[in-house]
């Protein structure tokens, strides 16, 4: 069996280099990764709105849908937990959401729908899925918390939390800049093979 090129990004992210991606590359990244779950979506998607501007440049950025569990020790954060919680969640805001903010990366679980997988064609960005359950993995990649935004208003895992990570992965590919969605893909070959059945 033919050994996976894993292929390595830093951030911040060169929209020319994500659009090389197609469906079913595997990505591993290094540099900021910022985490925001459905209120840190709202939130930002609120100030975008207003003319305002969240706390972290977004452009160009990786961002996780993640709900990290940390631990602070002689001031520091570290994190023990930071796996991705289910994407599909968020469907409802990521179109706008990626308007708004020009992101470069998604990471998640479980695959996304067809209004981010057209937002990603027009913007020029990718979602990319991290394995479920892997929450201590996904911790042992970040190297560093930069910072934490929005902690005291939105609670631990709803916070801004800015990650600097090293070979975070493995990052599958399943939606491209091209709006080629491999969930959906999936799901289609899928129905297909059940309806065969029926008849």
């Amino acid at each position: 069996m033919a050994e996976i090129e894993e292929k390595i990004l830093e951030t911040p992210l060169d929209k020319n280099i994500l659009k090389t991606f197609k469906v079913g590359d595997v990505i591993r990244i290094s540099g900021i990764v910022y985490t925001l779950r459905d209120k840190a979506h709202q939130r930002a998607i609120t100030l975008y709105k207003e003319k305002k501007k969240p706390p972290v440049d977004l452009k160009n950025a990786a961002i996780i849908h993640c709900g990290p569990i940390a631990k602070k020790t002689s001031g520091k954060w570290k994190i023990v937990s930071a796996g991705p919680t289910t994407s599909m969640r968020l469907e409802k805001l990521e179109n706008e959401f990626i308007r708004y903010s020009n992101v470069g990366m998604i990471i998640g679980k479980g695959g996304m729908g067809e209004s981010t997988a057209r937002a990603c064609k027009k913007f020029g960005a990718i979602y990319c899925i991290f394995p479920g359950g892997a929450g201590a993995l996904a911790a042992s990649y970040v190297k560093n918390v930069k910072n934490v935004f929005w902690l005291e208003e939105l609670g631990m895992p709803e916070a801004l939390w800015v990650f600097e990570v090293e070979n975070f992965g493995p990052l599958i590919v399943t939606i491209d800049t091209n709006g080629e969605n491999l969930t959906e893909e999936i799901k289609a070959k899928a129905r297909e093979k059940i309806s065969s059945y029926i008849r």
